[in-house]
């Protein structure tokens, strides 16, 4: 599936059904591992105002007309992007996807000049924790102002910048 999948960044005015996609995409896991939170639910009806208008991106798997993955790129700081909401559909999952996913937030990272990407996560999401060790993210203590009450995980990832 690796070469019959393309990922591109949303553009809302473009594609505004999108949304749908990045809410269904996210909302499954979230809900399968009893995971959603008032701040997720936030997040998922309104991406264009608490993810993009900050100057963030999501970018989405599409394998020809079908969404089967999304991931987004958050400006946690100015030289700090957290990686979050990576949602891969059931039948594209264990094919890269989630990995060009993550590959297209830390390229925008880097290329904005961001230091490093972040995120945090659940020890329940063994799938997910497995391909962000592969990617590079190193384990670290979790903030005390994360907003996720669920969040346990917290991971980094060093860009190599100052």
């Amino acid at each position: 599936m690796r070469d019959d999948v393309e990922i591109a960044a949303w553009w809302p005015e473009l594609r505004p059904e999108l949304r749908q996609d990045f809410e269904r995409l996210n909302r499954a896991w979230l809900e399968q591992y009893d995971l959603i939170e008032d701040i997720d639910r936030a997040v998922l009806q309104r991406p264009e105002a608490l993810i993009l208008a900050p100057g963030g991106q999501i970018f989405f798997a599409f394998a020809g007309p079908d969404v089967v993955g999304t991931c987004a790129a958050i400006w946690a700081s100015e030289a700090v992007v957290e990686l979050a909401k990576l949602a891969v559909s059931p039948s594209a999952q264990n094919r890269g996807v989630g990995r060009r996913l993550c590959e297209a937030v830390i390229a925008l990272a880097r290329r904005s000049g961001a230091s490093r990407v972040v995120l945090t996560s659940n020890h329940r999401l063994t799938a997910a924790l497995r391909l962000y060790r592969a990617l590079g993210f190193r384990d670290a203590p979790l903030p005390a102002d994360t907003p996720y009450v669920t969040a346990d995980v917290y991971m980094v990832l060093d860009l190599g910048r100052t």
